[in-house]
C-alpha cells in the first residue's frame, strides 16, 4: 500500500448539511463500487473520486486518505455486523439456541451477499486494523456476544463461556468467509447455516450439562 499505516483513518470532518451528507454518501457508494472492481490492491482516492463524479479537493474535505475511506467502510461494515448481532442476540422473546441459529443463517447469507467488497476489505486490514477505532468497534461486538453467553449457559463457569464465546464466533466468521468466496445458491446456505448451527447447538449443550 502506498499509504502509511501511521497515517489518519478517521474522518477529516463530519457532513452537517443535506449536500454534505449526499456527498459523503455518493464518495462511499464509488468506494464500494472501486474496491469490489479494482481490490484493495489497486484502490486510490483518484478513482473513487472519479467515479462519484468528485473532484479530489472535494473528498478530500471528509476522507484525508484512502486508508480513511477504507476504515470507514469497515466501521459500517462492523456496524452492521454489530446490529445483526444485537438485534437478534438480545432478543429475549426467543430461547437462545433459536436465537443462535437464527444468527448462523444470518450471519452466513451475509457473508455471502457481501462477499467482494468483505474480501477486499480483509486484504486492507493492515492499514487500520491496529488503530483503537478498530479495537473499540470490534469491542461492541464482543460484548454482545458476551452477554448472550451469560445467558445461554448461566451455571457454566466464566472462562469457559468466554473461551466459547470466541470459538463461535471466529468459527462463524471463518467458515463464513471461506464459504462464501465461491456464489453459492439459497440451497447451499441454507444447508451449510443448518449444519453449523447444529453444531453449535450440540458444543452448547454438551458444556451445559458439565
Amino acid at each position: 500500500m502506498a499509504e502509511r499505516r501511521s497515517r489518519s483513518i478517521s474522518s477529516r470532518k463530519q457532513p452537517q448539511q443535506v449536500r454534505s451528507n449526499e456527498l459523503v454518501a455518493a464518495i462511499l457508494d464509488a468506494a464500494v463500487q472501486v474496491l469490489a472492481r479494482e481490490g484493495a490492491q489497486r484502490f486510490t482516492t483518484a478513482r473513487v473520486a472519479e467515479r462519484a463524479g468528485v473532484s479530489v479537493g472535494s473528498l478530500y474535505q471528509y476522507f484525508p486518505n484512502k486508508a480513511a475511506i477504507l476504515f470507514r467502510l469497515q466501521s459500517d461494515e462492523w456496524r452492521r455486523t454489530s446490529e445483526l448481532l444485537r438485534d437478534i442476540l438480545a432478543d429475549r422473546s426467543k430461547p437462545p439456541l433459536v436465537r443462535l441459529r437464527a444468527l448462523v443463517h444470518a450471519f452466513i447469507r451475509s457473508e455471502c451477499e457481501e462477499a467482494a467488497i468483505r474480501i477486499a476489505l480483509s486484504d486492507a486490514a493492515p492499514l487500520y486494523r491496529d488503530a483503537p477505532e478498530a479495537q473499540e468497534a470490534r469491542a461492541a461486538g464482543e460484548e454482545i456476544i458476551a452477554a448472550f453467553m451469560r445467558e445461554a449457559l448461566p451455571k457454566t463457569p466464566n472462562a469457559t463461556r468466554v473461551l466459547a464465546g470466541e470459538l463461535i464466533k471466529t468459527t462463524l466468521s471463518e467458515i463464513g468467509k471461506r464459504f462464501s468466496e465461491a456464489p453459492r445458491s439459497e440451497a447451499e446456505i441454507a444447508r451449510h447455516a443448518g449444519g453449523l448451527a447444529d453444531m453449535f447447538r450440540a458444543y452448547l449443550g454438551e458444556l451445559a450439562r458439565r
